[in-house]
């Protein structure tokens, strides 16, 4: 049953401290042993954990994070939400997590501030508008909606973009998907942990995995600063740092971390209405609900585990926004930050077991990984309950890298985020 506070009683809670209000979800000691530990509290491992609970019954399961929810990558990205991907297997991946976004606040009854304002992807020149239409037609030939818009109806929806005669990246069109858009990332994470926490899922932060327990060549759990934890499998889902836990399990992953920084604005008062990507700037854009300009960019290109980003690429990405939104030379920035991202060769996730086996991988989404939540947790629930793939995930397991059988998005789509 949901609680409903009236806005006295706010108050008096925010002047007592909150005590009266009871946690969403429980700070258990862990257990000795659970049929699945997940490793990484953001949204994936949570979706992971609920969607184990909810669809296979499976509710002897703990979350291991060793910090708090949702304090990696899940809340450091600018929270985008589309599925205009060139290959049918990342549409298939993509858009059944959009529709799972789309009913996610009513299912676990928590307000996720999902804006379905559509996504912008601006065209810049006369051969890009030839690809841009083949990439419409891939889409929709998958299934997705998609639309080809012309440079009235770019000027029509975006009325504060760059089409001065001598802009550096003139406007020929645009490719346009109605369906994208925007969601809260704590809010994500919070739904999945508190609906989780109710379906009997332990959620243990603050609890570093040291390493990994193998007997008989097999993963049978993990030893943490909490203690050992063994379970039938493991899961890992942990972002940017799957190289990481990978070498702790003793093997490789075809996986390279990169920081993707982002910044926001002072807010103003709503300026236009949708998220808008130049692919020739590099830089994409949206407005928050509460104002604020949020910017971001492309990768920087050295391998890193920081969070902070750099000053080269922030002017790089601030630079691509100037070149669009002239009229955003005046504002001033608000915050800055960095997020670790898991990238392959091929732009794609990874889903399956790992080469020890027990332990299997949710990773390797590079800047896909808040967008793919719902999709990403609803496979890699189906992999640890039955031991095999989900359709739509077989497509992505690590045996594409000896095959060849790559899903290249960074090449398809033309973007990589």
């Amino acid at each position: 049953m949901t609680r409903h506070y009236s806005a006295l009683s706010l108050l008096k809670e925010g002047l007592n401290a909150q005590k009266g209000w009871r946690p969403a979800w429980r700070s258990p000691d862990p257990k000795r042993r659970y049929d699945v530990v997940i490793v990484g509290g953001g949204g994936q491992g949570l979706a992971t954990a609920y969607y184990l609970a909810k669809t296979h019954g499976v509710r002897n399961v703990a979350v291991i994070e060793r910090g708090w929810l949702g304090g990696g990558n899940t809340g450091r990205n600018t929270t985008a939400i589309r599925s205009n991907y060139f290959y049918p297997e990342s549409t298939a991946l993509y858009d059944l997590s959009l529709s799972l976004y789309e009913g996610l606040a009513r299912e676990l009854n928590y307000n996720i501030m999902l804006s379905q304002r559509g996504m912008m992807q601006i065209v810049s020149s006369p051969a890009e508008m030839e690809m841009a239409a083949r990439m419409v037609n891939a889409m929709q030939v998958n299934g997705v909606q998609a639309e080809l818009l012309d440079l009235a109806e770019v000027k029509r929806r975006v009325p504060i973009y760059n089409y001065a005669p001598n802009a550096r990246y003139p406007v020929y069109g645009a490719i346009w998907q109605a369906r994208a858009g925007i969601a809260r990332h704590d809010a994500v994470a919070w739904g999945y942990a508190r609906a989780a926490d109710r379906l009997g899922v332990d959620i243990i932060q603050q609890c570093d995995v040291q390493e990994f327990l193998v007997e008989g060549g097999r993963c049978v759990g993990v030893l943490t600063s909490k203690g050992e934890i063994r379970a039938d499998c493991v899961g890992m889902a942990v972002a940017g740092s799957s190289g990481a836990l990978a070498a702790k399990a003793g093997f490789r992953l075809p996986i390279t971390s990169y920081t993707l920084q982002a910044c926001v604005s002072e807010p103003v008062k709503p300026i236009f209405d949708t998220v808008l990507v130049s692919p020739m700037t590099g830089t994409y854009v949206s407005q928050s609900d509460k104002g604020e300009i949020v910017i971001g960019g492309g990768l920087d290109r050295v391998p890193s585990y920081g969070q902070r980003g750099n000053l080269p690429q922030l002017e790089t990405v601030l630079s691509g926004l100037l070149e669009m939104f002239p009229v955003f030379r005046q504002l001033r920035l608000l915050r800055q930050w960095g997020g670790t991202v898991d990238v392959t060769p091929d732009s794609s996730p990874i889903f399956g077991e790992s080469p020890l086996p027990g332990l299997f991988i949710n990773g390797g989404w590079g800047t896909g990984g808040f967008k793919g939540i719902p999709a990403g947790g609803t496979v890699f629930a189906h992999i640890l309950a039955t031991g095999t793939h989900h359709d739509i995930s077989r497509p992505f397991d690590l045996q594409r890298f000896r095959s060849g059988h790559m899903i290249d998005e960074a090449a398809g789509a033309g973007i990589a985020h």
